[in-house]
């Protein structure tokens, strides 16, 4: 009996260590991979070489150095640093669950199309803007095949932050597009699920109610651009070949005055008749020459610095839609091609048609005498409806 009795306490008392044990490693993983202490404590962690220079900014130094991929203008402290990276390209959602998001507001362009079932997705670069701080971005959701083709727009080897993607047989298979273009060999695939913390992480708590695992990983552009550099990508690769080679640049101009202002000072459209969550409106202010931008019929507002989102240009791009293609209800659109387009700047429409080639080749915009449009300077967003979606103006 003293045997048994003894064998019996000696079971529980292993079955107490093992969940002692097991609490332990549980909390340490709370704490440290899914919601690590730094980043509500202690800030940002800002990795280095790539932010060589930031201090030398000044806010009210001339603006005299243009940004290549919308015009806009900054210091020559800032322009030190974008040249030293390329340019960066970030999938953030737009779930409901998931706004408000981060970092929007520092893109210097944004793409939105819809993901699957009516909601959309952006695609938000970085370069010239993001030079003068450390931005969060997020949540980053996964890759679409469609914004493969826009991201390759940005020169040599763009990098791309997404947490995997469509990886299916056929042609929405965006995973396995990344593999056949060389972006996983050449390291310019920022992927998640190949980086993990402290690049990317997850926060549950950052918009201060219960979300789902899918809504909430983060990153900043330094630790992004620190990841490509670390892989030998900063303006040029292991080789000595630079990002912007082949870069073709929109043209662009100084904006209007305000007498030569246009009055069209709202835009309105639906992605989708089933989702109103999605609907857009832009706002025009005159005064400021700016777009706000209206997302679900609230204000678009980022979630790290309370502005709503503004921009210079609102251009829309109408394609061929095709889809859903399978169960998980992947779209396609027909990217490369000619098709519609509307372009809102300076208080102003401007109808005519979009025009890519191929994969890596610049979309461009012409008028309706086929003459290249000049973007005004600054931040641009870039729309993508279904061709036959109206546009009210």
């Amino acid at each position: 009996m003293v045997e048994k009795k003894n064998k019996t306490i000696f079971w529980i008392l292993v079955g107490i260590g093992l969940y002692l044990m097991s609490t332990g490693l549980s909390y340490a993983t709370f704490i440290y991979i899914v919601k690590p202490p730094e980043e509500k404590n202690a800030g940002f962690i800002s990795p280095l070489p790539v932010n060589e220079g930031r201090e030398k900014i000044v806010a009210d130094a001339p603006k005299t150095e243009a940004c290549p991929l919308n015009g806009g203008l900054f210091s020559k402290a800032e322009r030190s640093i974008w040249e030293k990276r390329r340019p960066l390209g970030v999938m953030i959602e737009n779930h409901v669950d998931s706004r408000p998001q981060s970092g929007l507001s520092k893109a210097d362009i944004v793409y939105e199309v819809v993901a699957e079932g009516g909601i959309t997705r952006f695609l938000a670069i970085y370069f010239c803007q993001a030079a003068a701080e450390d931005v969060l971005v997020g949540p980053v959701r996964s890759s679409r095949t469609y914004f493969l083709d826009w991201i390759s727009e940005y020169g040599d080897y763009p990098l791309y932050a997404h947490v995997g993607g469509a990886n299916v047989s056929g042609k929405a298979n965006a995973m396995g597009q990344i593999r056949d273009y060389g972006w996983v060999n050449k390291g310019n695939d920022l992927d998640q699920f190949s980086l993990s913390f402290p690049t990317f992480w997850r926060d549950y708590e950052r918009l201060g109610r219960p979300v789902a695992t899918e809504h909430t990983v983060y990153s900043t552009t330094d630790r992004l651009w620190e990841a490509a550099q670390k892989r030998g990508l900063t303006q040029t690769d292991k080789d000595g070949n630079r990002w912007d080679d082949d870069f073709v640049s929109w043209k662009h101009k100084e904006e209007e005055n305000g007498d030569n202002r246009g009055q069209v000072n709202k835009i309105e459209f639906s992605f989708s008749r089933s989702y109103s969550d999605y609907n857009v409106r832009w706002e025009y202010n005159q005064s400021s020459n700016l777009y706000s931008r209206f997302n679900g019929g609230q204000p678009h507002m980022d979630l790290d610095n309370n502005q709503q989102l503004s921009f210079k240009v609102v251009a829309i791009q109408l394609m061929k839609e095709t889809g859903p293609i399978d169960d998980l209800k992947h779209l396609l659109y027909q990217t490369k091609g000619e098709g519609s387009a509307l372009i809102f700047q300076d208080g102003q429409v401007i109808k005519g048609k979009w025009v890519k080639k191929d994969r890596i080749s610049r979309t461009i915009f012409f008028d309706e005498k086929g003459k290249e449009i000049e973007f005004t300077a600054g931040p641009v967003w870039i729309e993508t409806l279904p061709a036959g979606n109206e546009v009210s103006y």
